[in-house]
């Protein structure tokens, strides 16, 4: 009784402190009669801002604007370098955001490159902090051009990334959103300025919408408390952690700091009785923890450990539910050092993909397996669930066979076939020493993809929709018999399901269908996989991508718009030498089909086993479609 009355006591006693400290907390200085500022159409400069002549007691100084020019000036400090200027949009002091633009680019001149390189590491020694629609944005110059949905092309735009004699090699010019390490760099490239950029979550992967976005300029967000500069960069917390201090003491440290000392930022006016709200909390919550540590630590540290444990045992047990469920699962279940036997300690490479890197391995029974480890998982073990879930019960000599997995704690792995001769996309995009497939043998795999997709969307009892297909995910087996790999992304539905609902686009750029990304085309569903069959369709039958802007003719640079023309007025050779008569009707026919695949909305394209008549069927038999376009504005 003694020990609980005393503790009542002393709980209601720090309420009386902090009533009492809160009280004492004067209004923000910089504010006694003042009146909004303006210069050209910015009308709404208050505090935490000022302009540079407004009077000294108004706004903060570490948020002085300038007003050059009738324009409004915010500089950003840059160690060892001069100011960066930048034009002040918009203050919106409800999301305390000001969204600022670099003066070298121009609106109408998508050519145009930001004057000041500015990063993460400049605003760090700055009053503002990145919100999180803010992203990095890297210009790159690269000596090779690089097929990656990360790498958005800056061509046209920049035409003076190509050689200006012949003594000097062609370059490709890129931009990447967000961070970019030593290790994401494609060979042969190199940063050139780095930039922020405002992006909402559904922006279009194009150089057109992210100089648009560079026009609208970029957001930071501003502190409405003085910030205080600590250890490299701006905080609010009034506190300095020595370097390297180990992240476990941290906040013992900050509850001994504001239990000795009141803290204040030296640029404050006080009046002899300014305290900060932040300081007197952690002083009272620092008494609070000291006066009850004997007696809860203990318990804490359980509950801690609780937490944890129950936090990164959710996805497996999360994978054991699914695995426990399916109980009809066919594939075998390996334990991890079963996998280390296997793959001989990982030792043979076969490649590396967005979810995980893929290793040659040998099975029990001596055949070659390929051994896909996957990577952390940012959805609760989505991916290793969905790849299971769908072809871990289907079986189709059109689509790769599941061997077994593994579930082992932190450790995947899915066991496929081994496909000796790899994906389709180093047969069909010309490389150096790459083995060349006739057109009939093209022809022939286009068929078993076709076949593929088809079973996937009608030969199940659920529907299952893929959103990856591409030339990458395509694999080939020692007669060359087409497979279909890489179910990270599909989707199992009611195969009565007609619409199928995403929170977000999926699959990879050049190869999405557009209804991911316009919803008032129509809405999403196995035509999605019609079209990405479409576009694969397109590059087996030319041999190429179908975005390139490496092209001797602006108007191949979208190449299932340029074979249209062609096609429409007769010349369907698509340009190809020691072609037989025999092999143009097969172009011919695969162009057709795919052409149809690709239409913008999805009521206009064929269903699969429309598509395998169509690959089977007369030449004669088939009609041209509409033009294919990239957007619904075009379309229009």
């Amino acid at each position: 009784m003694a020990v609980g009355g005393s503790t009542r006591c002393f709980t209601l006693w720090l309420w009386v402190l902090m009533v009492s400290a809160f009280d004492l907390v004067d209004a923000k200085p910089g504010k006694r009669g003042c009146v909004p500022s303006s210069c050209g159409h910015i009308h709404n400069i208050s505090y935490p801002f000022r302009l540079k002549d407004d009077p000294q007691h108004c706004g903060e100084s570490l948020y002085t604007l300038y007003c050059e020019n009738n324009v409004t000036i915010l500089h950003l400090q840059r160690l060892h370098l001069p100011s960066a200027k930048f034009y002040v949009q918009a203050i919106n002091y409800n999301n305390r955001t000001i969204r600022a633009v670099d003066p070298g680019i121009q609106k109408d001149n998508c050519s145009s490159i930001p004057s000041y390189p500015i990063s993460g590491t400049v605003i760090n020694e700055n009053p503002y902090f990145v919100p999180e629609e803010t992203f990095p944005l890297y210009f790159l110059k690269c000596r090779n051009s690089v097929n990656s949905f990360l790498y958005v092309d800056t061509a046209p735009c920049f035409n003076d990334m190509e050689a200006t004699s012949s003594s000097q090699p062609k370059t490709y010019g890129y931009v990447k959103v967000k961070e970019v390490e030593m290790g994401d760099l494609k060979a042969g490239c190199s940063i050139e300025r780095m930039t922020l950029v405002f992006l909402s979550e559904d922006w279009d992967a194009s150089y057109k919408y992210i100089h648009n976005a560079l026009v609208y300029g970029f957001e930071l967000r501003f502190y409405y408390e003085i910030p205080f500069f600590c250890g490299g960069q701006w905080s609010i917390s009034y506190i300095c952690y020595p370097r390297n201090f180990p992240g476990t003491f941290r906040f013992l440290w900050r509850l001994i700091h504001g239990f000795f000392s009141f803290k204040k930022p030296a640029n404050v006016d006080i009046l002899g009785r300014y305290i900060d709200v932040r300081t007197v909390i952690l002083f009272c919550g620092g008494l609070l923890l000291l006066g009850r540590f004997m007696f809860g630590a203990p318990t804490l540290m359980v509950f801690l450990i609780h937490k944890w444990r129950r936090r990164h045992l959710s996805m497996y047990n999360t994978i054991e539910e699914f695995l426990h469920a399916e109980n009809n699962l066919v594939p075998i279940r390996y334990s991890y050092s079963d996998i280390k036997k296997m793959s001989n300690k990982f030792k043979d490479k076969l490649g590396e993909g967005g979810y995980g890197c893929v290793f040659k391995g040998k099975l029990r029974s001596g055949r070659s397996g390929a051994i896909k480890m996957l990577g952390k998982s940012k959805a609760n073990g989505e991916e290793f669930i969905s790849e299971v879930a769908t072809i871990g019960r289907i079986h189709h000599v059109n689509v790769v066979k599941l061997i077994g997995y593994c579930v082992e704690g932190t450790k995947r792995a899915l066991v496929y076939e081994f496909m000796p001769n790899g994906s389709l996309d180093k047969y069909i995009f010309s490389k150096e020493g790459s083995i060349s497939l006739t057109f009939k043998q093209i022809y022939e795999i286009s068929l078993g993809v076709a076949r593929g997709i088809e079973y996937l969307h009608q030969g199940c009892e659920m529907q299952i929709l893929h959103f990856d297909i591409k030339p990458h995910n395509i694999l080939l087996d020692q007669n060359f018999i087409p497979k279909i790999s890489d179910f990270g992304l599909a989707k199992l539905y009611p195969t009565d399901n007609s619409i199928v609902s995403l929170t977000a686009a999926r699959g990879t750029l050049g190869y999405i269908a557009p209804e991911l990304f316009y919803k008032n085309i129509g809405g999403v569903s196995y035509k999605a996989d019609v079209y990405s069959f479409g576009m694969l369709l397109m590059e087996m039958a030319s041999k190429r991508k179908n975005l390139n802007a490496v092209v001797e003719h602006p108007s191949q640079i979208y190449f299932p718009s340029w074979v249209y023309d062609q096609f429409s007025v007769g010349k369907d050779h698509l340009e190809m030498v020691d072609v037989t008569e025999e092999e143009r009707m097969i172009i011919k026919k695969m162009v057709i089909t795919a052409l149809w695949c690709i239409q913008l909305k999805p009521s206009q394209r064929p269903s699969m086993d429309k598509v395998i008549e169509m690959l089977v069927g007369d030449i004669e038999c088939l009609q041209m479609p509409a033009k294919p376009s990239l957007n619904p504005h075009e379309n229009s």
